[in-house]
């Protein structure tokens, strides 16, 4: 199985603090990591440490952050042939703040993320495809409008798209908040529809109609960050691996809660082993 993967790429700047800054607040005491991220770049290496062949097209800036950016996708083998570097702007950037229960507060400087245009997609993407929205939206549309196989679509972080692209899409996958946002437009094509709820799980509906659900086995959480990442990687590999809607779901949630008990977003994703084990 070959995915391809459009979307951003990332170094995480990780505080790890006693709680988490209210309005104007200064929290001392942190402990700082820096890890690969970006949603893109996540799910890419999340598909490929569950069993994928997996290619990223994305971009990232000419500095000494773009190494660090790419190093786990390197070491695991995630074809970034797709991967430019781009002269004018910075590599992404997550500031990214964690609290002792895992809960985080985040917030990017897109960098070279926005500079990734249609022009540097090929004219067809004929495998499986996972887009989110970290990249110019026009960009994404380009490539959904391009896919010939499995589209899935992680709708965040929320923002308009065209009704075309919730119409391609054969999965799309979107947190409760995103939900909201969107409402009924996404059920308007016959795809199905995932809303993860953290804790308590994840629905599946097709047509609006509920088809299945699942709670992800229980962990001592310490990190969520990336823990929606790996989500929708695990899901796409479960659907794609032709699993039922409900035992995808099973996988899926037990990929993102297996995450949320690392630090880290990159370094925290599991493999197909230990995924299974979770789950027995």
């Amino acid at each position: 199985m070959r995915i391809t993967v459009v979307g951003s790429i990332n170094l995480d700047i990780v505080a790890s603090a006693p709680h988490l800054p209210a309005p104007g607040e200064t929290v001392t005491g942190a402990s700082l990591a820096r890890h690969p991220g970006g949603k893109g770049a996540n799910q890419a290496l999340a598909a490929r440490r569950l069993g994928a062949e997996v290619s990223l097209i994305g971009r990232v800036g000419e500095d000494e952050m773009s190494g660090a950016a790419v190093a786990l996708m390197l070491a695991h083998g995630v074809d970034l042939s797709g991967v430019e570097t781009d002269i004018a702007a910075p590599t992404g950037v997550a500031l990214i703040a964690v609290d002792p229960s895992g809960e985080n507060q985040i917030v990017v400087a897109a960098g070279a993320n926005h500079l990734v245009t249609p022009e540097q997609l090929p004219s067809r993407i004929e495998t499986p495809l996972i887009v989110q929205l970290e990249l110019p939206i026009e960009t994404v549309e380009a490539a959904v409008g391009r896919a010939t196989d499995f589209v899935c679509a992680n709708l965040a972080p929320a923002a308009p798209v065209s009704e075309a692209l919730l119409r391609r899409a054969d999965l799309i996958v979107v947190n409760e908040t995103e939900a909201a946002f969107y409402g009924e437009a996404l059920h308007v094509g016959g795809g199905k529809v995932v809303v993860t709820k953290g804790a308590r799980g994840a629905v599946m509906y097709q047509h609006g109609v509920e088809t299945a659900w699942a709670v992800p086995p229980r962990v001592h959480a310490v990190d969520a960050t990336g823990a929606g990442d790996a989500f929708v990687g695990a899901i796409t590999v479960a659907l794609l691996d032709g699993m039922t809607p409900d035992d995808a779901l099973h996988f899926a949630c037990a990929a993102g809660a297996l995450a949320a008990t690392r630090q880290g977003a990159q370094p925290s994703l599991g493999t197909r082993a230990e995924v299974e084990g979770l789950l027995a």
